[in-house]
């Protein structure tokens, strides 16, 4: 990213202290607010990852930036015998454990506090490897994606889900509108913290997308990368392997 983005502009901690401070806030009302923000759309996109990844028959996955678990929980779907969620906010993660508990898949799926630029796992260990809405909040983006790489199966699957920008007419102008506009106000609506949304959709504006980040993932390693934008471009899946 050109320019770095950070939840609180005048905190001296760094983008991820921060991003850690922001969702421990906001944990309690974020699947709400994330099915009213997207006008739960997000579901759809996070079955088209599952399809994805559900193809390769992995047996152990691992699902970064995983939140409240959602994507996570999906991927029980699959042929999976083990899914770890891994999450810098322990407010997200004490959300993520209870609806696993609901859902009866303690068992299968495993929460993790820890950085994605730096985990605790070792070198081609996961045959699967998805990131939703959560790429964009790394504080080193090439870092972290050297480390998705580094853990990942030869052969094996990494799939993004990412928020991007419309490049056509009048879906470009309807997204700039909604996401500087209608998303920091719900956010402040639904949340105690004002600066939350307004940095997730600032965040989602500066961040490179499509053939940009193809190229980063490229530079990074990655082979097979491949880009599919969902919804008018509002939101992009991207795929890629490792040799």
């Amino acid at each position: 990213m050109s320019q770095k983005i950070t939840p609180y502009k005048d905190s001296a901690l760094g983008k991820k202290e921060q991003v850690a401070q922001m969702f421990d806030t906001i944990s309690g009302n974020y699947d709400n607010l994330n099915r009213v923000i997207s006008f739960g759309i997000d579901i759809k996109w996070r079955k088209k990852v599952l399809q994805l990844v559900a193809q390769s028959n992995p047996e152990i996955i691992l699902d970064i930036a995983t939140g409240t678990g959602d994507l996570a929980i999906l991927m029980a779907q699959t042929s999976a015998k083990k899914i770890i969620g891994l999450d810098i906010s322990a407010g997200m993660l004490e959300v993520g454990v209870k609806k696993i508990a609901e859902k009866k898949l303690s068992s299968t799926i495993e929460m993790v506090l820890g950085d994605s630029e730096k985990m605790p796992f070792e070198d081609n260990y996961f045959d699967a490897i998805t990131v939703a809405f959560g790429v964009r909040n790394f504080e080193n983006l090439e870092k972290g994606l050297a480390e998705i790489l580094r853990v990942l199966k030869p052969n094996g699957v990494f799939v993004i889900l990412e928020t991007s920008v419309p490049d056509k007419t009048p879906y470009k102008q309807g997204y700039q509108f909604y996401s500087k506009n209608i998303l920091p106000l719900v956010g402040k609506l639904f949340s105690k913290d004002n600066a939350a949304y307004g940095y997730l959709s600032e965040s989602a504006a500066a961040f490179p997308y499509g053939e940009a980040l193809n190229n980063i993932l490229r530079k990074t390693g990655f082979i097979d990368v491949k880009a599919m934008p969902q919804t008018f471009g509002v939101a992009t899946i991207y795929s890629a392997s490792k040799k």
